[in-house]
């Protein structure tokens, strides 16, 4: 959806008038409103475009260094497994059936 009028516009726009035609200073307070808010969603959007574009390098950087970091640091949680199992497998050898005394 593209935006069809910008503040600009919106406060040089010129109506014609007639014998029977709205107030203008009533017109003028509603359009000066209206330009309020566009220039309030024209900043927001802006923010908003910025914060995406950070994001999404920020998000490039944590998978550019996840993808760096899987083949060369082990899992700690499989690790720790493998030395608990070894640790249990040594203690049944060395103590045997006392263990379970």
């Amino acid at each position: 959806m593209e935006r069809r009028l910008t503040s600009d516009q919106i406060f040089e726009k010129e109506f014609s008038s007639s014998f029977r035609g709205y107030n203008t200073d009533e017109v003028n307070d509603f359009l000066d409103i209206i330009i309020e808010d566009y220039n309030t969603f024209e900043k927001t959007i802006t923010a908003l475009q910025e914060e995406n574009r950070r994001l999404k390098a920020n998000a490039g950087e944590v998978v550019s260094r996840r993808a760096a970091s899987n083949g060369t640091a082990p899992r700690t949680n499989t690790q720790n497994f493998d030395i608990l199992k070894r640790l249990s497998n040594l203690e049944k050898h060395v103590f045997g059936d006392k263990l379970s005394e």
